[in-house]
């Protein structure tokens, strides 16, 4: 549990004290200054970049022990650098096996940032690295802290008492999404993933449906359900609504949700097999966010469509050259069956414009290698022609630090998806600008709405743990989309 809290360190007993320490510059008073006087006497310790130092029972306080964690020259100070280095001091309770922590907040007449983005910057770091994912691990090893401590001002608490709730809301609702995308293929299917998405958002009162294989049948869903044909585990399309009274815009949220990505007939080498569980992390990130949404209750109508599919190799799978006619009524041949991601979502954005009316769409999807090429592991790609919609997702990724680099969409790319026999074709006709392409075929099914794409195939999955987030998924789009909704006009 976050709490803001203030303490005499002369007198109150502590087990664990974290406190930041920037190299050139003192960034602390009173009894905080004087620890980190005490640290620095240590020859090995400077306060550099992630350095650490434990003092136990140092002088003039009750805490038992002292973690000391650098944060490199004061110049270069920001909101991620106390982010990382609240995580790294729960991440270092974890591994001690302690129950709670207390961290200690610079000083803010001695940092050039707002008191209120530093506190929430801290309890940010603190909650996202205070979880451990071992559902699958007989031995459990490792336990999050009971408590976390925020140590500030008795003025500062009081000004800042709603902030810990509402953090502690969003991240659980990052850790959320993180648990379902690390969480294996045999046990996501997506049937299993749209009755855990569904019986979820029931008891937070959300509007729930869900299309089974059936319906999406009737209701001509023909792009989904060819991705969906070569596998056992059938599809499903669901929708999670959360609609206050006096609503007057909807923002309707997309997410890919590719439970396992084989890559069909044109099947992915065995090298990129083993992380397909992966491929749902755009709708593990939309239905976490409505859960959370639940409970932070912003003014407007948000919906969120998770199109749930399992990508397969069979006698019944779709075949390249295939064409197939997605729901909006265009028809798409198949150039590549790994392309299968923009083929589900096509089929849900348009079903989610007829049924919603959306004043704002924004799909979120781990849709190309092209973009993890041009941008890397930790960048997302953001694809628009809105320039205030893209001005207010940028801005919410440097706040969050889900960071989005903004793309271009040049028409005359879009002559790269033509098909010679359908409307399009799934795959571009050349191998350059893959994230562009695809991003532009999704763009023909958007009908004049104000649409964003987020292409997170970078920064969706982590093999290393960093130092607020384990090895595994992120939960990338959470925080990014709680924080869009709240500012978007």
């Amino acid at each position: 549990m976050l709490k803001l809290k203030t303490l005499d360190l002369h007198k109150e007993p502590i087990s664990t004290l974290a406190v930041p320490v920037c190299e050139d510059k003192n960034i602390h008073a009173g009894m905080l200054s004087k620890l980190v006087a005490q640290a620095k006497k240590i020859e090995e310790f400077n306060g550099k970049q992630s350095e650490s130092l434990t003092l136990y029972q140092p002088t003039g306080t009750q805490a038992e022990r002292v973690l000391f964690i650098g944060l490199g020259k004061h110049a270069d100070l920001d909101l991620e650098k106390l982010r990382s280095f609240a995580g790294q001091a729960v991440t270092t309770g974890i591994k001690n096996g302690l129950k709670e922590i207390v961290i200690a907040a610079p000083d803010p007449k001695k940092i050039s940032l707002l008191e209120k983005d530093v506190v929430a910057a801290l309890l940010e770091g603190a909650c996202l690295a205070n979880h451990v994912f071992d559902r699958y691990k007989k031995e459990k090893k490792l336990k999050p802290l009971k408590n976390i401590f925020l140590q500030i001002s008795a003025a500062s608490a009081r000004k800042l008492s709603r902030l810990p709730k509402r953090i502690q809301t969003i991240c659980q609702g990052t850790l959320l999404a993180r648990d379902w995308i690390s969480t294996p293929s045999n046990d996501k299917t997506p049937a299993q993933l749209s009755r855990t998405f569904v019986n979820l958002a029931r008891k937070a009162q959300l509007k729930t449906s869900v299309l089974n294989p059936k319906q999406l049948q009737q209701g001509k869903f023909g792009a989904l359900l060819a991705v969906a044909a070569g596998s056992d585990n059938l599809p499903r399309l669901a929708t999670l609504e959360y609609a206050p009274k006096n609503w007057k815009k909807t923002i309707v949220l997309v997410g890919k949700g590719v439970t396992f990505d084989s890559g069909g007939i044109n099947l992915k080498p065995t090298g990129g097999l083993a992380d397909m569980k992966i491929d749902m992390s755009g709708a593990a990130a939309v239905a976490a966010t409505l859960l959370t949404v639940a409970k932070l209750k912003p003014r407007a109508r948000v919906v969120g469509m998770m199109p749930l599919v399992e990508n397969m190799v069979s006698g019944r799978a779709t075949r390249p050259g295939d064409i197939i006619k997605s729901y909006a009524g265009k028809t798409v041949e198949i150039g590549n069956t790994d392309a299968e991601g923009r083929l589900i979502l096509i089929d849900a954005m348009a079903y989610a414009m007829k049924k919603y009316k959306p004043d704002v769409m924004v799909d979120i999807a781990t849709l190309t290698g092209a973009c993890v090429v041009a941008l890397g592991e930790k960048i997302a790609g953001l694809f628009t022609r809105d320039d205030a919609l893209a001005e207010t997702l940028l801005s919410a990724g440097e706040k969050t630090h889900e960071r989005l680099w903004r793309m271009p969409l040049p028409a005359d790319y879009l002559e790269l998806m033509k098909s010679e026999f359908a409307d399009l074709n799934n795959m571009s006709s050349t191998r350059w600008g893959g994230a562009i392409t695809a991003a532009l075929f999704l763009s023909e099914f958007t009908e004049g709405t104000r649409w964003a794409h987020v292409d997170i195939a970078g920064p969706a999955y982590q093999k290393k743990a960093s130092d607020y987030c384990p090895a595994g998924g992120t939960g990338f789009g959470v925080r990014l989309f709680c924080d869009l909704i709240d500012n978007l006009d």
